[in-house]
This record gives C-alpha cells, structure tokens and sequence, in this order.
C-alpha cells in the first residue's frame, strides 16, 4: 500500500498533458520529508490499481497517477541517496552546462518545489530561457505515447536562471547544446545565453559609432519587441550630455541597435525620441492635464493625491515624483515588463478616449502603465505624457542620428560615388525628406525598406500632409536689400497681417486646412473651404495653397488687425455663426494636379497660381506684388503696404536660387518692416516665465515680467529681458488674469537665469509676446545665447515693448537663442558701416 501524507513546508507538484492521441500524461515531482504526520491525505490500497475506463479511448488521469505512484516513489527515494534536493549549481555552469533529461532518470538532481516557488514568487516572469525547456519537455511527453517519466530538471533549470544577479538580463544566444530524452532519446536544443545589464547597454551606447557593436547593446533576442527599459535608460544617458555630437551619437547607436534586432519597433522608438504620438496633421493629441496624471500615479503607487501634489511642488517635476513614489513601493509580484510597443499604443489608446468617462480610462490607462513601471521608467513615462521629455535632444538632432544610423545598418545600396561624407549626406537627406513630409510613420518603413538613398525618390510630397513652411529673414533697410539681391532679379510682396495658413484639396473633392504648425484648421474656417472649392477652376483637380488668412471689413474693403481675427471661435464654427469674416491672400502655390512644384522657381509657381484660381475681393485674393530693383519704387511700395494695414513686404528671389525650400528660414526670402529701420530689425516672439508684484498704480496686478527666448539645441528657456512698458491698464490686467492660473512654485529646471533675477513668481511656458526693442546688448545677467557671442555673457533687450500676444504659435517656436546670436552679429556690423560712413563723411 502507498500513501501519500501531510507535511509542512513541502509541495508535490503534478502536471498534467497530453499527446496527440487522447492519452494524458502525468509527471510530477515529490520530495519526501524525514518524517510524516501522522493523517493521510491519499490511501491507495493496490500497489499497482487496475484502470477503470472512463471512455473507450483514453484512461482517467487520476487513474494513470495511481499506476505510477509505487514508481515515482521508488525513483524518488533512489534519487535522495544521490544528490541533495536543496543542493544549487551555479548559474553559468548551468547555461554552460544545460541538461534536459539524462539518458537515466535516477541520476537526475530533483530540485525543491517550495524553493522553486519561492523564487517564482519573488521574480516577475518565467525565463524565456526555462520557457524552451518546458516546451521541449512537452513535447518528449507528448511523443512518449502516454508514458509517465520523472523530470524536475525544467523547474530546476527555472530556479537556477531566476536565481542569478538580478540585474542581468538574458540575452544574446551563443552555439546550441543538445540533451536528450530519457525514453526517446528525442534530441532537444537548448542555446547558451550571454548576460548584459541595461547599465552595459547603455554604456555601449556611449560609445563612438565607428567603434559601437550591437551585440553588446541588445539584452532581448532578435525579433522580440524593444523592452521600454531600453529606451528610457537612453533618454538619461542623453539628458547627462550637453555636446550635440555626443546626444547625436547615443541617439544613432540606440536606433542601430534597434533597426538590427527588431526593426519593427522604429517608428515607435522614433516617435517616443520626439516625444509625440503622431504627425501633428494628425491631431492625435494625448489631451490629459496634471490633475489625471497625478490620480492615476497616487492609484498607482497607493497613497493620496495631497500627498503627490506636495512632492510635485517640493521637486518642480512630477517624473521625479513618480521615479520616487514607484521606487519606495513594495510589490508582492513584480508585474510582466513594459515594451515600448505597449507603452506606445496605450498613448495611441489614451488619446483616442473620448466621450463619456473618457477622463476616468485615460487615467487607468496611466495607472497601469505605472504600475508596470520599474527604475526610472516611471519618470519618464510621466514626462512623456506630459510632452515634456526635456532631456536636451532637438528634432533636427534626433533626424541626423536617423540618417546615421541608416548608412551604418544600410543594406540595400551603397551612397553614390560623389558622395564623399555619406553620413553628412544621409543627414541631409532625412532633414529634407522630413521637411517635405514630415511623417514618422512614412519616412521610417520606406528608409528600412529602400535605404536611405532612394528616400528622396520614394517619399514624395502630396496633398493632405503639410509641408513646413517657408520663412523669411529679417532685414533693416531697402537699401541692404538691393546689396543682399545684386544682380538677381527679385520681386516684392505686401506682408499681411493674419495667420499663415496651407490649403490643401484633394482629387476626392476634400479641403484641409493647416496652421504654420501642420495643425488641422479645416474646423475653424468653413469659409475658406467654400470660397476655395467656388474659385478655383474647373480644370484644376488637386493643389497646395501657401497663403495668409486675414480679417476683412467687407463693408468697407479694409484688412483688420491680426487681433480681430483671433477672436474667432477655433473649433467647430458654424457659418451662420461667423462675425469675422475672412479673406484669403495667396502668395504661392505647392502643388498643382499630381505635380509637386517645389523644386520649380518661384516666377513659374507664380505663373500656375494665377492660371489656377478666379480672385473675388474680399474672398480670395492674389498678394499684391512688383518686380523692380529701383529704390525709391521699393521705398513707395514699402510706404504703401503699411496703409493698406499691412507689416511690410516680403521680398524674394524670382527667377534664380527661387525654389521654395520647407522648413527654412532662407536668405531667398527677406522681412521687411516699416519700423525695423527704427529698430534691431525684427520683432521677436518671447515666452514669460516670471513676473514682478506691481506697486502703486500697479498694485494688484503684475507690474514687469521677465521674458526668455527658446534654445532648440539645449530644450531650455533662457532669460532675455525684463519688460514693464506697452501695456495698457486693460492689457496689464488681462496678462496678469491670464497668467495667475499659471503660476509653478518654483522655476522649471530648464530655466536659464542669473540667480540675482528674483521674480516674485514663475510661470509655466505657456504663451508667446511679440516684443520690439530699440536694440541688442551683451548683459551679464541674462543668459540669451550665451556661449555663442560670449562665453560668460547673454544677450539683453534694451527698451522691449510688447506689441501682441501671438496664439498661434507654441512655445517652443518662440525666438531661438542662434536667432538672436545672429541679429546682435548683423546689428553691430550695421552699427560698425554706419560709424565708417559718419567717419568718411
């Protein structure tokens, strides 16, 4: 008779298949104590019971453990004798050394079930690594025909795995080693595995890209998806450097180790390196607020709101917050790892939410990503969600590095033979690309697929995805402008006061509208779609229009000032509705039935716009242009515009170096104002992050604010000015009302300011003020383009005054550092002719 009795402390683990014949097959592991309780649990009263048939084709599988019980414990106790159940091997021996199943069971070591359990408790998943051994062990069963056979190694082999450094991750997979089962001799593989830490990889990916290899990068296999660990340990890395070319080579070996292991991943990858979700044409926006945020993290990490809300205003950062919250909280299990596939499509999924309780998904959305979260993936997660990643790397950075990492995995064609720096060139190209149709999801599969030479001849630009705008430089005088344009023949247009806008219509019929931000606007000027579709001829099937959208008087044919037109409702306008009218004001035109025009000069594009479109006044206007290099014809134009209530001219290239090149602020296109001869040439668009209590009169609201312009390369707002003058009382207040709700405890850490600016509060970077000054100085105290005129010295307005609050612009496309760095170089070489002039005079 056999029994199996009670006894603490001790697990009998069963497991049950079976073949592809119907028969199930039992094995299971049974460790035997010195002594038993006295109460048994199972009593068998044959040693060897008789089958009661269940079916006609297959045994119980009670009655198959009761056939095998007198063997597994004959076998059981044999195997004691020869190896201790607790006794462990090494964890490199074991992947060195791995055995399925011996030729002879008794002399296989039987792990302990309660040691294995508790392992498995305190680690978050299997080992892919045990995973293969359990499936191979499967299968042996499932071919032994029915027959029972006695295998802890699979668990063992677990355990052992488990219980190695913690901070490896298995890896790399080396030669296959092959064991055999013990009634079969089926021949399983097993692959020996390298071990790297996520501190390695990121240590490699330090390192030089001539020098960088991604076998020591990679601690997934091949075709497994990116774990998210990966990616945010490379956003600390690069948030540690302040050099583009050391950001820019981490970025490439981080996207090279990706396109070689699982190129699948890249565009999610990329679009977590821009910090976005989609194309801005997009309209994909995550659309949550801080107060989400830090429900779904207090839920996450099982404290209270008031609780985050108070480190959120000690720290200033509510990624530190949450790296904090996650890391001082004790799990039971830890949960499966997150991917940057699964943290991806959860923010696809967030900002998809709508309608009702969409706020209360959004926040479980986050709450189970948190809790996900491990090390300093829970920072960054929040930043992320937040869009501010702040880690100091610019989009044009992260496109070079695309274009590097590209040439080094290249596979499908070499660079052209007049190429002489290909990863320059590839660089070049990715930026163009991009500027044309800046689309993640487009640019990154055709690159893998066709290679970074062919992209320019497979990534063609169309309508429905707008292309960047072309911008113009700013100049002081007619005079500079016949010297910068000398024997080229160049042509002069008013510049409107209004919102820059790109009008695309399709061949189905469809009209979009896009922001200077590849911002959808279609919702906002259902006028402009109908006066479009009216005016445009018959034989005209598609186009892209560059245009400016104006306020218009219709009653008395006068253009209105910007400020009317931003008072127009931004969604959902009905045209019964609309008080402010519009006209729109075509300057140039993109793209023509199936033909792409941007390589084309300007006086054919110019040809095609008119032939293409019937003007109605007040509706749909051609910018009033002339063609001269006569000074005075200039100046009059100049004169002109102004009454006509407009800011100036743009002046531009005709017939030569006259393409329209996206993205670019080009020297082929010059700004010029009616005031810049008064002035430093251009106003400036600036951000407030701080403001002064006022006093007196000014009791109550606030009485200066302190101003700062945006470096692209740095991510960081740096001081420029403080400015008081060009309020009225009404604006004064209106500012002050508008920005209290911005109001942070403390200044943001990028923030660049000297520490004898104290301003009595800070604000989020939330709105954009155009400003005039009467000129640039190089100031010890402000930080603006600091280290680029000067090594120790920013650059300061002097006499700023504000003109307008610019709502369609980010803050982010405020005034950048290099932009300021190049007015103060033009101003003091205008101030050194002029004084040669006075000299010679």
């Amino acid at each position: 008779m056999f029994s199996l009795r009670s006894y603490s402390r001790r697990v009998t683990r069963i497991s049950f298949s079976r073949n592809f014949t119907g028969v199930f097959s039992i094995s299971f592991t049974l460790n035997l104590p010195k002594s038993f309780s006295s109460k048994p649990i199972f009593l068998f009263t044959q040693s060897n019971p008789s089958f009661k048939i269940m079916s006609s084709s297959r045994p119980s599988a009670f009655d198959v453990l009761m056939s095998n019980a007198s063997k597994k414990k004959q076998m059981s106790s044999k195997t004691q004798q020869q190896s201790s159940p607790r006794k462990r091997k090494n964890p490199v021996e074991s992947s060195q050394n791995p055995n399925i199943n011996t030729n002879n069971n008794s002399q296989n070591p039987i792990s302990d079930p309660a040691e294995n359990d508790a392992k498995q408790d305190e680690l978050s998943t299997k080992d892919s690594h045990s995973d293969q051994i359990e499936t191979a062990h499967v299968e042996s069963l499932s071919k032994n025909g029915g027959k029972t056979t006695l295998d802890s190694t699979a668990d063992e082999n677990s355990s052992i795995s488990q219980s190695g450094k913690k901070d490896k991750i298995i890896a790399k997979e080396s030669g296959p080693k092959k064991s055999f089962d013990s009634d079969k001799g089926l021949k399983v593989a097993k692959k020996a595995k390298v071990l790297i830490s996520p501190d390695e990889s990121v240590a490699e990916l330090r390192k030089k890209a001539a020098s960088f290899d991604v076998k020591r990068a990679a601690y997934w296999g091949q075709g497994e998806r990116i774990p998210f660990m990966f990616v945010v340990k490379a956003f600390d890395a690069i948030s540690k450097e302040s050099g583009r070319i050391a950001i820019t080579e981490i970025v490439c070996n981080m996207l090279r180790t990706v396109i070689e292991t699982t190129p699948d991943d890249l565009v999610a990858v990329v679009y977590l390196l821009a910090n976005r979700i989609a194309s801005a044409h997009e309209g994909l926006e995550l659309g949550i607020g801080d107060a989400s945020i830090i429900k779904g993290l207090a839920e996450a990490c099982g404290t209270k709101e008031a609780h985050i809300k108070k480190q959120y205003k000690e720290l200033g950062d509510l990624g530190l917050v949450a790296k904090a919250s996650r890391s001082s909280q004790p799990l039971m299990r830890k949960p499966e790892a997150l991917t940057v596939t699964k943290v991806f499509e959860t923010f696809r999924l967030i900002a998809k939410e709508s309608g009702k309780d969409s706020q209360e998904k959004k926040k479980n959305h986050i709450k189970a990503l948190l809790v996900a979260a491990t090390d300093c993936e829970p920072q960054y997660l929040i930043r992320l969600l937040q869009t501010k990643l702040r880690i100091g790397l610019a989009e044009q950075t992260l496109l070079v590095a695309l274009g590097h990492a590209a040439v080094y995995s290249e596979k499908h064609s070499s660079p052209p033979g007049n190429v002489n720096n290909p990863l320059e060139e590839a660089a070049k190209i990715v930026k163009q690309v991009y500027s044309v149709i800046p689309v993640y999801d487009k640019i990154v599969p055709t690159l893998l697929a066709a290679g970074v030479w062919n992209l320019p001849k497979t990534c063609n630009f169309s309508p429905g995805i707008p292309v960047g705008p072309m911008l113009a430089k700013p100049t002081k005088g007619v005079s500079e402008i016949v010297e910068k344009f000398q024997d080229i023949e160049f042509t002069c247009e008013y510049k409107y006061d209004g919102e820059r806008a790109q009008i695309h219509y399709m061949e189905n019929g469809l009209v979009e509208i896009y922001s200077r931000n590849a911002e959808r606007n279609t919702g906002k000027f259902p006028d402009v779609v109908a006066a479009i579709t009216r005016l445009k001829k018959p034989s005209v099937t598609s186009f892209v229009l560059d245009c400016e959208l104006v306020a218009y008087d219709r009653e008395k044919q006068k253009i209105l000032p910007f400020q009317v037109l931003s008072t127009r409702a931004r969604k959902n306008v009905v045209m019964s509705e609309i008080k402010v009218k519009v006209c729109v004001f075509a300057f140039d035109i993109l793209y023509l039935n199936g033909q792409q025009l941007l390589q084309e000069q300007l006086d054919v594009r110019r040809e095609h716009l008119y032939k293409s479109f019937d003007e109605e006044c007040s509706f749909l206007q051609f910018a009033t242009a002339i063609t001269s290099n006569d000074l005075e014809e200039i100046q009059k134009f100049l004169e002109d515009s102004v009454d006509s209530s407009c800011e100036g001219l743009i002046i531009k290239t005709l017939n030569k170096d006259a393409t329209y090149e996206p993205s670019k602020r080009s020297n082929n296109w010059l700004k010029l104002k009616k005031d810049y001869m008064d002035s430093i040439g251009d106003s400036l668009d600036l951000v407030p992050i701080g403001a002064f209590h006022g006093r007196g009169k000014r009791t109550g609201v606030y009485g200066a604010f302190l101003l700062g312009c945006y470096d692209t390369t740095k991510e960081e707002f740096q001081s420029i000015c403080k400015i008081g003058t060009g309020f009225s009382e009404a604006m004064l207040e209106e500012r002050s009302a508008s920005l209290r709700s911005k109001v942070i405890p403390k200044p943001k850490s990028y923030y660049r300011y000297s520490d004898s600016i104290t301003p009595d509060v800070w604000f989020e970077p939330i709105e954009v003020w155009e400003v005039k000054s009467a000129d640039l100085t190089i100031s010890p105290v402000h930080r603006a383009a600091i280290g680029i005129v000067d090594p120790d010295k920013g650059i300061s307005l002097r006499f700023p005054r504000l003109l307008r609050v610019r709502e369609d612009k980010n803050p982010e496309e405020a005034s950048s550092s290099d932009m300021i760095a190049e007015m103060y170089t033009a101003q003091k070489h205008n101030q050194r002719d002029n004084q040669d002039e006075n000299e010679d005079d």
